[in-house]
């Protein structure tokens, strides 16, 4: 029963974060000009807004009971590139914007449980179960921008790419499917140990990932 808890509260993790990371990006867009997201009501932190059925039930849940992994994607926020004021980089800062607020979280909870291990709040506080689940929604956060930043479409990271070095972004939209197995891949080999460097580098200790 224990196992089922933890995967309904990491589940429940994943769409918060999710939330949040679809909420940046409408409000980087609204706040360069452009109300498409905020008319599709879309400018709110309601997880119900933001939730696909099937990427943000169906695949996650599957996933995390039957594999023990965790794969999913919201409805991606619409915005209009050429409402943006800034046309050059204004599409870098939309999609940016969703990665950016995942490491924020990460960043502000991760410095308070680094503050926690280093004695400033004292003995026994917090539960060890407190402090667990924190150190679980950070590192979700860390893996989902970290993922987010793939330079693969539909990911966040292609834009960055595309705005940045516009040829090779073109070239690498045009791996199509190829594309997103290749982020999978990527995702599976090599984030799970840079999210726990990076976890390990803001809290000052792995806790176990």
């Amino acid at each position: 029963m224990e196992s089922i808890y933890t995967k309904l509260f990491l589940y429940i993790i994943i769409v918060i974060s999710a939330s949040f990371h679809e909420f940046a990006h409408a409000f980087a867009a609204f706040k360069l000009g452009d109300s498409t997201a905020k008319n599709e009501g879309r400018l709110t932190l309601n997880p119900l807004k933001h939730i696909d059925l099937t990427g943000t039930v169906i695949v996650p849940l599957l996933l995390l009971f039957f594999s023990g992994t965790f794969i999913g994607w919201a409805k991606p926020v619409p915005y209009n590139p050429y409402n943006l004021r800034d046309k050059k980089y204004g599409s870098l800062k939309v999609g940016i914007a969703g990665p950016a607020a995942n490491f924020l979280i990460a960043l502000i909870l991760g410095i308070f449980l680094r503050l926690v291990f280093g004695g400033v709040f004292g003995a026994n506080v917090f539960s060890g179960v407190f402090l667990s689940a924190l150190a679980l929604i950070i590192y979700i956060n860390i893996f989902l921008g970290l993922f987010n930043l793939i330079p693969i479409p539909p990911l966040d990271g292609s834009k960055v790419l595309m705005d940045l070095f516009p040829k090779t972004g073109y070239a690498v939209a045009t791996l199509g499917f190829a594309g997103i197995f290749l982020a999978l891949a990527i995702s599976f080999f090599f984030l799970s140990s840079l999210a726990g460097f990076v976890f390990k580098l803001i809290v000052g200790q792995s806790f176990g990932f």
